[in-house]
């Protein structure tokens, strides 16, 4: 049971704690003060490699984060001052026992006793966008030879053609075009012989006339 100056203490320090956290919070530490195009001096980035960048990126990304756990920590700081109210500060929300003052002292926050406090490590938040699709890619869909259909890997080739930030050290082979730096891109799409892709019929099925990558098809096999 906690005596009133030990009761006093701990709300001394939540509402220490409340005040700068508001102002934090308030200031969503910074992010909103400045656009991308002010903090680096760049009109657009839409064309810059994304280790040009990778330091703004990762503060950005770390204020962001921060904000979170403001936010969350305030919202259990409003909890322990409602629960001394309430009187049932100090009180395990399990099972009813008293919550030691050295615990209280250490975490004001807590409201549970050391035997029933959750496990919060940081390793079990996930980023929001996980909510709507998978972090991974489903390795049986992307290697199955007989999957016709179109899938994660062909929606990757798709947006991966205009460009990526992989080099030619990054792959075997030859690459002609940097707009090859994805895996597969030799793949064809549409056809499955080098004839089909320019070879081309109307409606009735009867060949009209090559198709403009036909010049493209001679010059390979004759340099």
């Amino acid at each position: 049971m906690l005596t009133n100056d030990q009761l006093e203490e701990c709300k001394s320090a939540l509402l220490e704690r409340q005040n700068e956290l508001i102002d934090q919070v308030q200031g969503h530490f910074g992010t909103t003060l400045e656009m991308t195009k002010q903090s680096m001096d760049e009109l657009s980035n839409y064309d810059n490699h994304p280790g040009d960048a990778g330091t703004e990126l990762f503060e950005r990304g770390k204020d962001v984060a921060l904000n979170e756990h403001a936010e969350k920590e305030l919202k259990d700081i409003n909890a322990a001052l409602h629960a001394i109210n309430d009187g049932t500060y100090g009180i395990c929300r399990e099972c009813g026992s008293d919550i030691p003052f050295e615990r209280l002292e250490a975490m004001p926050t807590a409201d549970r006793c050391f035997e029933h406090a959750e496990n919060n490590h940081i390793m079990n938040d996930r980023p929001v966008e996980e909510g709507v699709f998978s972090p991974n890619i489903n390795a049986d869909e992307v290697t199955a030879e007989e999957q016709t259909a179109y899938d994660a890997e062909d929606a990757w080739q798709d947006v991966s053609r205009y460009g990526t930030s992989e080099s030619p050290s990054d792959f075997y082979g030859d690459r002609d075009h940097y707009n090859d730096m994805f895996p597969n891109s030799d793949e064809r799409v549409g056809s499955v012989t080098d004839e089909e892709s320019f070879l081309a019929a109307d409606q009735e099925g009867n060949f009209t006339h090559p198709a403009p990558n036909h010049q493209q098809y001679e010059e390979k096999y004759d340099g």
